[in-house]
């Protein structure tokens, strides 16, 4: 992905938000564009190396393992340039659709209970020594198919407690001092002062599963205790903490931005770049949330997408971050088409993204991306240009013909197969960027246990 025009020079803090994105959204800053595409790129890589195959014993897993990550889902333009540190693994004490989790027919499925949702990446030392600085990004999964998914989660709220230091929410007052569950409606008077969260969100955010090899520590955990390790690695060196997500992983996003700033990370700059996010929290979360002037959030959204309005104002909810809103219909490649899975389509705003211009002047893309990419999972591209629908797909679904004649699954290279990481009973080294190798652990419980991430 080449930009067509020089570089900006918009110091790299200002492109991570610092002043609110003032003065680089319209003009679009070119350094700020192809960075909310390269995002876009880091969530649309979650749907192609996810196992959505119910029959296949890796359903919900991600097809392709840390290693060879970038490479087999064809990051371009440098796939070798990041490095995986973690998988991210999600389960939840609720009910939940297929078409965000999805679990194996098999008898010897890999995990029943949890599923991939994302993944950590850095860049690597030599592109970090010739940048200036160790990028980490946290890439959230989210939803390509239907919309019912909505509609199982509902739109009740909880309060943030989960995510509050403890020494601050103590002068709060809680539900639980009034005698109310959690979970009751944001609309009560009494909760206007305490954060709250849309409970979907929050519930696979924070649920763990004492039966899974892979979630005995929720998602959260998984997030904070990697990311302050990063930190620690990286403690020499100029890091920047980037968070993205489309959808469901829009609003895991947001989250995340915030739990990290409320238990601890306030010194190293966190930006949030989220695509059709519905909305998160009420007022006092956006209060709570705009207090850390280390996190800013921006939010890509299609005017005509309606997942942004979810759940409503009407029930609490406020938007969250700046809002840098394109319009899908600028762009005379895609069709005028009235389905809203295509207004939410990630591909189809990223098309805009790389070539907007603002709302009143002409699309003319800036970056050379391959407009092939708009019917990755979709159809929104017009016809005349002969690309098929929905072309990311396996070959013949995975199936191989073996040695005797039947046609089976082909099995996952070793190094796909989905392995368990966490604490471990033996020392990790790792290097930081400026050469020094480390040792590094993290307290689990009363032990003190190290990572392999």
């Amino acid at each position: 992905m080449e930009s067509t025009t020089t570089e900006s020079k918009a110091p790299w803090t200002e492109v991570l938000g610092s002043n609110n994105w003032e003065g680089l959204l319209d003009p679009f800053d070119i350094t700020l564009r192809l960075l909310i595409l390269r995002c876009g790129d880091f969530c649309q890589a979650t749907y192609d190396a996810f196992n959505n195959d119910k029959n296949s014993k890796y359903a919900g897993s991600s097809r392709y393992g840390k290693k060879s990550f970038f490479e087999k889902v064809m990051l371009r333009p440098s796939p070798s340039d990041y490095q995986i540190a973690a998988f991210l693994y999600a389960t939840a004490k609720v009910s939940i659709p297929e078409a965000i989790f999805v679990h194996s027919l098999s008898r010897e499925s890999w995990d029943r209970e949890s599923n991939w949702i994302g993944y950590i990446a850095t860049t690597t030392d030599e592109v970090s020594r010739t940048l200036g600085r160790r990028e980490i990004y946290i890439v959230w999964r989210g939803t390509s198919r239907d919309f019912e998914w909505l509609n199982v989660f509902g739109a009740k709220s909880e309060s943030a407690e989960p995510l509050l230091r403890q020494k601050t929410f103590g002068a709060t007052p809680t539900t639980a001092d009034s005698g109310e569950t959690s979970s009751s409606s944001s609309s009560d008077s009494d909760n206007d002062e305490i954060p709250r969260v849309m409970q979907g969100w929050l519930t696979i955010y924070t649920s763990d599963d004492p039966n899974s090899s892979f979630t005995k520590q929720s998602v959260r955990t998984q997030v904070l205790t990697t990311i302050k390790h990063l930190v620690g690695i990286y403690k020499n060196e100029e890091t920047s903490i980037i968070i993205t997500g489309h959808s469901l992983g829009a609003s895991l996003s947001i989250l995340s931005a915030f739990d990290l700033a409320e238990n601890g990370i306030t010194d190293v700059p966190i930006a949030a770049f989220v695509f059709g996010s519905p909305q998160v929290g009420n007022q006092a979360f956006n209060d709570r949330l705009n207090q850390f002037s280390n996190v800013k959030i921006l939010h890509i959204k299609n005017k005509i997408d309606l997942i942004p309005l979810y759940p409503s104002g009407l029930l609490g909810y406020v938007n969250t971050g700046v809002d840098f809103v394109i319009d899908t219909r600028k762009s005379s490649s895609l069709k005028e088409s009235t389905n809203t899975g295509d207004w939410h389509n990630l591909q189809g705003m990223l098309h805009v993204v790389a070539g907007w211009n603002g709302e009143d002047g002409e699309f003319e893309l800036k970056v050379n991306r391959s407009l092939s990419l708009v019917n990755k999972s979709s159809e929104f591209l017009k016809d005349e240009f002969l690309v098929p629908g929905s072309w990311w797909i396996e070959k013949n679904k995975g199936m191989i013909l073996d040695g005797n004649g039947d046609w089976v699954l082909e099995p996952p290279d070793e190094e796909d197969i989905p392995v368990p990481s966490g604490p471990v009973e033996e020392m990790v080294t790792a290097t930081s960027g400026d050469g020094e190798e480390k040792v590094t652990a993290a307290a689990s419980g009363n032990n003190k246990r190290c990572w392999i991430l």
